[in-house]
């Protein structure tokens, strides 16, 4: 399975939030940005928040620049 990635940066928030998250298998990237969500954006652990997560994994590694913004 290729490498994926999550990154928050591309989502405004009023935090500004600087996070990119990478895993090797689906799973753990999205355990891990789940905790995320809930932890830091106050989000609620729901299979419609864990549904919508997973559409937003990209295939490689976030790049070191902060990416442009989108809404979700």
């Amino acid at each position: 399975m290729a490498r994926k990635y999550i990154d928050c940066r591309e989502f405004p928030s009023d935090m500004n939030c600087s996070v990119a998250i990478a895993a090797d298998n689906d799973q753990e990237l999205l355990d891990a940005a789940v905790q995320h969500a809930v932890a830091v954006h106050k989000h609620q652990d729901t299979p419609e928040l864990r549904q919508q997560i997973k559409q937003l994994f990209k295939e490689g590694t976030p790049p070191i620049e902060r990416p442009v913004s989108h809404t979700l």
